[in-house]
């Protein structure tokens, strides 16, 4: 069978307005799932009993349910019971960030706990708090370790927010849905956007790289 490009390229603002909409979601969950995630990380590790039971069940939620199950509670869900009305995107940013969030506590949590404890001992004699010894010296050491852990965390959000066009989301994967729709052809769009997926991968992939050089 031939194959013709130019049926998809005609349509290239879809695949365009994806790959940003794609982007942009995958950016501020990252973000905000790694700040989540180290304050989760320090509640496991507290000495609370009803924090670290509370962060060790919020965490077997979201590693224990499927995220289309979550995405579809927080978009259909979620309305029915508070009377408002999430947009897709805003859908997505919430599910994904709390998703992320519990996966890189874990994470940050294996870092701090590498730490080798004599940097704790130290901090202490020295009479440096506990908020500043975990914000100076305790968690710039852990991220050194886990940083590739946190790429592939990273990563993992791009390629699922895909998930994200089944309550209608037009990110990559929903605009090649629409591509063809209109042109009646399926290899070609598809075979695009896992080009575009791919590409994404290996920049991130290379600046991570870079950036482990750099901590290191």
């Amino acid at each position: 069978m031939k194959l013709d490009f130019t049926s998809v390229w005609q349509y290239w603002p879809f695949l365009y307005h994806g790959a940003l909409l794609t982007l942009k979601i995958t950016a501020i969950c990252a973000v905000l799932g790694f700040l989540l995630g180290i304050v989760l990380a320090l509640v496991k590790i507290s000495k609370y009993k009803p924090l670290i039971w509370f962060g060790r069940f919020y965490t077997s939620i979201f590693r224990g349910t499927p995220l289309l199950v979550q995405l579809c509670i927080v978009h259909f869900g979620l309305p029915q019971l508070l009377g408002f009305t999430l947009t897709t995107t805003q859908s997505g940013i919430l599910t994904f960030t709390l998703n992320s969030a519990a996966y890189v506590s874990e994470i940050v949590r294996g870092g701090i706990m590498g730490v080798d404890k004599g940097q704790y001992e130290a901090s202490m004699s020295l009479g440096i708090g506990y908020g500043d010894m975990m914000k100076d010296i305790i968690i710039p050491q852990a991220v050194k370790h886990i940083l590739p852990s946190l790429v592939n965390e990273a990563i993992a959000l791009l390629k699922e927010s895909s998930i994200l066009s089944y309550i209608g989301a037009v990110e990559l994967l929903r605009a090649a849905d629409q591509i063809t729709v209109l042109t009646f052809r399926f290899f070609e769009p598809y075979l695009v956007i896992a080009v575009i997926y791919y590409v994404f991968v290996m920049i991130l992939s290379a600046v991570a790289s870079r950036l482990e050089r750099w901590v290191n």
